[in-house]
């Protein structure tokens, strides 16, 4: 057991079936093999997101949620850069978009990247990538893989040990 912090990145939040997946199957599943894993859809406070959501549509309302968005993004670049690695959720027709900027992201600043894709659909730019070819590049060269089971995301971790913490 590694203890090494993971940041969840992913659309999961976005429906109360992945929100279920997400917080009955893979953050249970990542903890017990030992990762302190990080959620970002928990680290913004819902009562905050209801304060916006309850003001009437107009100028006060989008200046709210700008504000807001640039609170979440801050704080979900400051949990990436605090982890040593990523797992990706890449469920869809396509990687949501915020995926991919935390892999890109990520990426850059020398993390593990470990993709999940539980999705059977055909996503890739080609037959030649699962996803993306730019997404699935930073994952690979990231020294991480894509899962195609939730299951296997823990060879896809162990190289944490490793690494020393996931630092390049």
């Amino acid at each position: 057991m590694t203890g090494a912090r993971i940041y969840m990145a992913g659309p999961l939040g976005f429906s109360e079936a992945g929100r279920h997946f997400s917080r009955t199957v893979l953050i249970p599943f990542l903890s017990g093999l030992g990762y302190d894993v990080v959620d970002p859809w928990s680290l913004t406070d819902p009562k905050a997101v209801e304060a916006v959501q309850q003001l009437p549509e107009g100028r006060e309302r989008r200046e709210a949620w700008q504000r807001l968005n640039r609170q979440i993004g801050a704080t979900n670049r400051s949990a990436i850069d605090e982890a040593q690695g990523v797992v990706a959720v890449l469920d869809g027709t396509d990687v949501d978009s915020g995926t991919a900027a935390e892999i890109g992201y990520a990426f850059a600043r020398g993390k593990l990247i470990v993709g999940y894709r539980g999705d059977g659909r055909l996503c890739g730019d080609n037959e030649g990538s699962a996803v993306n070819l730019q997404v699935e590049y930073f994952i690979t060269e990231s020294g991480g893989t894509i899962a195609s089971r939730y299951e296997d995301l823990k060879a896809g971790l162990a190289s944490l040990d490793q690494r020393g913490g996931g630092v390049r």
